[in-house]
């Protein structure tokens, strides 16, 4: 379980990015985080993997304090972030050094079936398309099992049906794994498609505006009506965050 209380954070600078951000994520729960610009979701992040130390608040992880980066939490970010002096199977193997050889080659060719890349493990990472490197990424990140997964837009820079596929395909690893997840998206549907809940933030600083629930059984029809019903709250509710963000341009 992960366990965020009164999480604030205030840079050198003056900026408060953050402030008393409360929130608790089941084992296995996917929570994705949504809100216009300066609402602190990506400082979120930061916190969440250790690169960042709060100035006030606590994050455990099965009551495990996490304030540095810590093996139990992996995080995908938005471009692949690969070696590309490795080829696609040593990248996945990247965290498998504590392994045998041969356990070792086989977590590797199971994680790469999982993502559709069964031939492509003796491959350089400057043959892969984008979306294939980012399956690559995905891959990497769940194969030392982690307790805690973090997503930061990791679809973002790709088309449409790639990002639908990566979708469907982490919804098949979630379900593998049973990894607790925390996705940052601007996308709507992203959301509503991936998520258990979806909290919704405001502006300066950071918190909470609002949290929605997503009782849609998986795999979810991207044009159904219930999944359509989800994606008009949630877009209200973003109008909003997004209006607080004009208001408060406008008035600074």
């Amino acid at each position: 379980m992960l366990e965020i209380q009164s999480l604030s954070k205030v840079y050198p600078n003056g900026t408060h990015a953050l402030d008393s951000f409360t929130l608790t994520v089941g084992q296995g729960e996917t929570v994705a985080i949504i809100g216009g610009s300066g609402c602190g979701k990506s400082t979120l992040l930061r916190l969440l993997a250790g690169l960042e130390l709060p100035s006030r608040g606590q994050i455990r992880l099965d009551g495990v304090v996490l304030n540095e980066p810590n093996a139990l939490v992996n995080i995908v970010f938005q471009e692949p972030r690969l070696f590309p002096w490795l080829t696609v199977a040593d990248n996945i193997g990247f965290g498998l050094k504590h392994l045998s050889a041969a356990e070792r080659a086989a977590e590797i060719a199971t994680t790469l079936r999982k993502v559709g890349l069964s031939d492509y493990g003796g491959r350089w990472i400057k043959e892969l398309s984008g979306g294939q490197a980012q399956r690559v990424a995905l891959a990497r990140a769940l194969v030392t099992k982690p307790a805690l997964l973090l997503l930061d837009e990791p679809f973002s820079a790709l088309d449409a049906l790639t990002r639908a596929d990566l979708q469907d395909h982490l919804v098949d690893l979630r379900a593998d794994h049973g990894t607790t997840m925390v996705l940052v998206t601007h996308d709507i549907e992203e959301a509503a498609v991936l998520a258990d809940r979806v909290v919704v933030m405001r502006p300066w600083p950071g918190r909470i505006l609002d949290e929605v629930r997503i009782d849609v059984p998986r795999k979810r029809d991207r044009r159904s009506h219930a999944l359509e019903e989800v994606k008009r709250e949630l877009g209200h509710l973003l109008e909003q965050s997004l209006q607080d963000v004009k208001s408060r341009a406008t008035s600074a």
